[in-house]
């Protein structure tokens, strides 16, 4: 049975990366995270009736580093995707050392040890878009870094130290930058889940700089299958997008999801000022992972919404109950 470890599984897309995971019964996977594994609310494989095939256990990179060098020379996983990451964009600015400390200081650490680790046999880094800043056009992979955000910057710092062990020591290192991921239970406070929340509410939706910058959404799931293409086919030492056709204006985003909800644009949202180093935006080229690896997203926008808006009216009683802004935990 193949053995894969996830880093990060306790998040958004890590917790649907390890249930897609689940599906293969030739696979045993440990999950990883720095908090106490949460409810079915936010994890997709929870739902599951049997995990027996899964491990989940809690290592914080910055605090239990030994521990978690300890559970990989034990496992000796063949495979591991990592997912873990300081990712809010905003709150960077005002400790930038949080965001080094996690995305490129501990990471430092654990590539120095991986990079010993003979029976690992690929290493699949979950990047972010954000690290080539403002593009015009289409990026592909070979497009220089250019971050405009602490978080950016440190997850471009992160991605080139990687390629060093690679080059260096062979670190047999695949990397991934995917769009804009939603889906059901993704973190409230971002941008789908607190509007239809604030909807529900009947609290005003702030859009930043009237809301005019492209993003291009991509369902989880999407996301998901690509990861695992790459992890399975993907070439070692190779960047590969994924993204959908199309980017969209969060206004015209915001705008969907209020009539979805019968709910009137105009009043249930109001322009704000943009913030600061906001991208105007970045529509990735994954003409690369399609024609290599026979990838393209299948859950349209329209239909992704549905879901997520299905998924907090739902739940709306247990949602409800929970915090709605992040909260930096360093």
């Amino acid at each position: 049975m193949k053995k894969i470890l996830v880093l990060g599984a306790n998040s958004f897309s890590g917790q649907d990366f390890t249930d897609l995971l689940l599906d293969d019964p030739e696979r045993a996977v440990i999950g990883v995270s720095r908090s106490i594994e949460r409810s079915a609310l936010f994890l997709r494989y929870k739902s599951r009736p049997d995990l027996s095939r899964y491990r989940y256990f809690a290592l914080d990179l910055n605090r239990d580093m030994e521990a978690l060098f300890d559970l990989l020379d034990r496992e000796r996983p063949e495979e591991i995707v990592n997912f873990a990451a300081q990712s809010e964009v905003a709150p960077s600015w005002e400790h930038p050392e949080h965001w080094y400390q996690t995305n490129t200081v501990a990471l430092a650490r654990l590539a120095n040890h991986l990079r010993r680790c003979r029976w690992l046999k690929r290493y699949l880094h979950v990047s972010s878009p954000e690290a080539y800043g403002a593009c015009d056009g289409r990026v592909k992979e070979s497009t220089a870094l250019n971050p405009s955000t602490p978080y950016a910057a440190s997850k471009a710092a992160a991605d080139m130290l990687l390629e060093v062990y690679r080059r260096q020591f062979g670190l047999p290192l695949l990397t991934v930058r995917a769009t804009n991921v939603y889906g059901a239970r993704q973190q409230l406070f971002k941008i789908i889940p607190r509007a239809l929340i604030y909807l529900k509410l009947g609290r005003t939706i702030e859009l930043h700089g009237g809301g005019s910058a492209i993003k291009s959404y991509i369902h989880v799931r999407d996301v998901s299958r690509g990861e695992l293409a790459i992890l399975e086919k993907g070439r070692l030492g190779e960047i590969y997008h994924l993204s959908p056709d199309d980017g969209i204006a969060v206004r015209d985003l915001v705008e969907r999801l209020c009539r979805r909800m019968g709910k009137d644009f105009a009043a249930a949202t109001r322009t704000v000022a943009e913030r600061a180093g906001q991208d105007r935006a970045y529509v990735l080229d994954s003409s690369k992972a399609r024609a290599e690896l026979g990838w393209s997203p299948s859950v349209s926008l329209d239909d992704g919404l549905s879901e997520a808006a299905e998924w907090v009216v739902k739940n709306w009683d247990e949602i409800a109950r929970q915090p709605l802004e992040y909260r930096h935990r360093p």
